[in-house]
């Protein structure tokens, strides 16, 4: 890169870095003394450029969407018009391809998670499986049927409000059927 564009400076930063040495080398880039910046992916989050405006992700096939979005928000803070060029291998597999797509097409986070949510399922939610399909929705499709669930999820949240202890009489075939589908007792603070 040097050879390539001997007129600027260059900083680097990466995560075998010390702390001091990658906010120096920040802090350069920041302050204009350096031009560009190579970084791994260890700028994804918390940096602040506002004059960044031009990013270019090498490989970016092998990231998921998320994290593309998360390293394109690093441009495009300040008032000037900025670009993310996303650079890939020619051959892609039709899930990369549409990851790569749904970049290209928006840069709402709402919209990009909900594509990440259809293409790699919802993972388990009571286990540490961050993807695919690992349980069963009995009359819905978590990710196709996000309006069944927000519905389902405020009725369960109105049966809590009204009966925390879940002792009513009221709900009790409600409560009995739960306990007869939860056949172990999940330690949620060892799934975070």
């Amino acid at each position: 890169l040097c050879d390539i564009f001997p007129e600027f400076s260059i900083s680097k930063v990466h995560g075998r870095m010390k702390s001091k040495e990658k906010d120096a080398e920040m802090q350069k880039f920041v302050s204009g003394e350096t031009q560009i910046l190579v970084a791994t992916t260890v700028i994804e989050v918390g940096v602040n450029v506002p004059n960044a405006s031009v990013m270019v992700i090498l490989d970016s096939q092998r990231f998921g969407l998320s994290q593309l979005h998360q390293l394109r928000g690093r441009v495009g803070r300040g008032a000037d018009q900025s670009y993310c060029i996303l650079v890939t291998t020619y051959k892609l597999s039709e899930v990369t391809r549409k990851r790569i797509d749904i970049m290209c097409q928006t840069n709402d986070g709402f919209r990009i998670a909900e594509a990440d949510l259809k293409l790699r399922g919802p993972g388990d939610l009571e286990g540490t499986q961050q993807s695919g399909i690992a349980f069963d929705l009995k009359i819905a499709d978590i990710a196709r049927d996000g309006q069944l669930v927000a519905l389902a999820r405020q009725e369960a949240q109105r049966i809590i409000d009204a009966d925390p202890t879940c002792t009513s009489t009221q709900y009790a075939m409600l409560w009995n059927r739960l306990r007869q589908l939860r056949d172990t007792n999940v330690n949620w603070a060892a799934i975070s």
